[in-house]
């Protein structure tokens, strides 16, 4: 008999270490968001880890900016930022306060609230494609740039939780290159995934975005 998964909130001490321990360790986690139609429950499958200053992929690299600001601050916060224009992708704060390091929430399975997320992927061809890839999984929780900053880590005084859910064996993680990351922030193999998972993404190496002219 499989154990159901265990729905204890993780506290924010579980946040509070280094991004290259935490994020392959919330393979199997189950992250929570209470929207406004109900609540949507995805358990994570891929992640990618980003290290503030000691890591040129990071947008925190340069330092702290409006757009950043609340990768600096305490662990457990959400950081929501826009890309290309039309997309929001969700990370997780770890570390110290101060530190700017956090987690990409790339891609999982959603297991609860599923007639909520399909209703907002209209072009999923299948389930397993509602939340794969970090844009995806935004837009299936109904996550936009409102939500930066939020704490994860209240309990019944948050849209969001973390729960403990069912951690992944280390033998079946897997790490490898970021996707789309260019120049020195490519070369580190700071994803990571379960290995056979179908909701984990594709790799796609960085493609420089052509100008027009």
């Amino acid at each position: 008999m499989i154990a159901a998964p265990d729905r204890t909130p993780l506290t924010r001490s579980f946040f509070d270490r280094p991004v290259l321990d935490v994020a392959p360790d919330l393979l199997g986690r189950i992250l929570v968001h209470h929207t406004a139609d109900g609540p949507v429950e995805l358990r994570l499958t891929e992640v990618e880890a980003y290290d503030g200053a000691n890591d040129p992929g990071s947008h925190a690299y340069r330092g702290q900016t409006a757009r950043n600001n609340v990768m600096f601050g305490p662990p457990g916060h959400v950081y929501v930022y826009f890309t290309y224009g039309m997309w929001h992708c969700m990370n997780l704060v770890c570390g110290p306060e101060g530190t700017a390091s956090g987690v990409l929430l790339r891609a999982g399975e959603i297991v609860e609230g599923a007639e909520f997320a399909r209703k907002r992927r209209l072009s999923a061809r299948n389930d397993r494609e509602l939340a794969k890839g970090p844009a995806r999984l935004a837009t299936a929780l109904s996550v936009g740039r409102d939500l930066d900053g939020t704490d994860a880590c209240t309990p019944g005084g948050s849209p969001f939780e973390v729960l403990h859910g069912t951690p992944v064996p280390a033998d079946q993680v897997r790490n490898g290159p970021r996707t789309g990351v260019a120049g020195d922030g490519g070369v580190h193999p700071w994803r990571f995934w379960i290995a056979d998972d179908p909701t984990v993404s594709p790799y796609r190496a960085h493609t420089p975005r052509r100008r027009r002219t």
